[in-house]
């Protein structure tokens, strides 16, 4: 993240404001269940997709649906491919140098590790993690090789060709890839991050405004609280 912030903070002095276009670009990886994910359609769906959706209707706003690559997700908004970031993307200080966030739309949540079977050494061993995530950062503090990988489904595969001894990723995206018995939780959920937010130029403070509002009004309507228990199960929403 360190070298995003590096690279990127020149061009945000030269972003455009969103709001003069006839259409908010919303940027989403589409590759992280079940917050975003291509369908069996190609199209882009999930969590983030349904409530970017409602946002933009009560926002007032024509909003398209963008897929970018996660490890370049934050230089691309900031120069200006899209207006939003809508991906899973936890608000932390360090990011927020770089662009800015609305409130949180998921509460701060924890992350875990999965493996093959118990026991893995999580301290000294080889965890993977996807590049640029705050999961990366804190396996880095831990002592343990840190395998980095540019898409979240490949750290899953190198647990289980025996390339890492674990993964370290959000509970939510995990807990799905040890329904089957292959890899089990492993060690202690890990609180990280200050909640999802959705990721904005600095410079768009009408943009960030109109979604800010539109967030508060489903939280107020009880219907962002009936999205997130559709998504992450019952009594998930608690706003």
């Amino acid at each position: 993240m360190n070298k995003i912030i590096l690279s990127t903070a020149l061009l945000a002095l030269t972003a455009s404001g969103a709001l003069a276009q006839d259409v908010i670009r919303m940027g989403t990886e589409g590759q992280y269940p079940p917050y975003n994910m291509i369908g069996d359609s190609g199209e882009v769906e999930g969590f983030e997709i349904d409530l970017g959706n409602e946002l933009c209707e009560r926002a007032g706003l024509t909003c398209e649906w963008v897929i970018n690559d996660w490890d370049s997700i934050i230089p691309n908004l900031v120069s200006g491919n899209y207006d939003t970031i809508i991906a899973g993307m936890s608000i932390t200080a360090e990011r927020d140098e770089v662009i800015d966030f609305t409130q949180d739309y998921y509460p701060p949540t924890g992350s875990i590790y999965i493996a093959l079977e118990d026991g893995v050494d999580l301290e000294g061993g080889v965890v993977a993690a996807q590049t640029g995530t705050i999961q990366a950062g804190y396996v880095a503090e831990t002592g343990a090789t840190l395998l980095e990988f540019a898409t979240p489904d490949e750290t899953i595969a190198a647990v289980q060709n025996g390339e890492a001894d674990a993964v370290f990723a959000d509970k939510d995206f995990l807990l799905p890839y040890t329904e089957s018995g292959e890899l089990m939780v492993v060690g202690e959920e890990v609180p990280l991050g200050g909640g999802v937010g959705m990721g904005l130029r600095e410079s768009d403070t009408e943009l960030k405004a109109k979604f800010d509002a539109a967030i508060t009004s489903m939280k107020e309507d009880g219907t962002l609280n009936t999205l997130l228990d559709e998504y992450f199960g019952e009594g998930t929403g608690t706003y």
